[in-house]
């Protein structure tokens, strides 16, 4: 039984008998990062299974399977299996945002393909539709990470991401709003509620959930180049 590691292309062979710790200290030390906790993320093999703890107490971070199928939210205290042959890890400490990627040699799920393709050709996966600003909205906060996959990324700030499309600030904000407001009618979790929903932690956990799960990739970043054509207000 094997779980491998992969982070900005060094990889990280997990031994079954030991703890494997991601943090400012531990195996996979960030220490660069004063936001981060010194111990954040454990991985642990029990009952014939590898399992993810949060042990920090403020930050939060995303899984997923390979295709974005499924994804799962991992709170504070929160646990769960990697049963994937292949996961998305990401998290967001400050400034940054992490992606990881889990390889399990013996995966405990297999998941079945639910994408459906429409008369038209186009591909969907999950119950979530953005319009095209909406869309745009999204990749201008995601741009940084879908730039880099697979490293750290700095999640843009309202304010830099509006001036990247071109809008007003207000109109910024108010489609952020409706985006959060959709996906948290979708199940997704951590972009409405306490203190820093309006913050970076808000933008950050969109970026998250719509890198995890292929809600937008790195073949639509051109749309940032021309936005106005690809806005449904114009």
């Amino acid at each position: 039984m094997s779980l491998a590691l992969e982070f900005c292309g060094e990889w990280f062979h997990i031994d079954p008998a030991e703890s494997f710790l991601i943090g400012r200290e531990g195996q996979l030390e960030l220490d660069d990062n004063q936001y981060l906790h010194r111990r954040f993320l454990l991985i642990t093999f029990q009952d014939g299974m590898w399992w993810i703890d949060n042990i920090g107490s403020r930050l939060s971070a995303t899984l997923a399977d390979k295709d974005g199928v499924t994804q799962a939210f991992l709170q504070a205290g929160g646990r769960l299996p990697l049963v994937y042959a292949e996961t998305t890890l990401l998290f967001t400490a400050g400034p940054t945002t992490y992606e990881m990627r889990l390889v399990n040699d013996q995966p405990a799920y297999a998941p079945s393909a639910v994408a459906e393709t429409s008369d038209s050709g186009e591909t969907t996966i999950g119950p979530v539709s953005l319009t095209p600003s909406q869309r745009l909205l999204v990749l201008a906060l995601a741009e940084p990470l879908l730039n880099g996959r697979g490293t750290t990324a700095s999640i843009p700030s309202s304010q830099a991401a509006a001036d990247r499309l071109g809008w007003p600030l207000t109109r910024f904000n108010r489609k952020l709003d409706h985006v959060c407001d959709k996906l948290t009618r979708h199940g997704v979790r951590g972009l409405h509620g306490g203190p820093d929903k309006l913050a970076v932690n808000r933008r950050a956990r969109l970026v998250e959930h719509a890198v995890a799960t292929r809600l937008v990739s790195a073949e639509d970043l051109y749309k940032l180049e021309d936005p106005s054509s690809y806005d449904d207000a114009q």
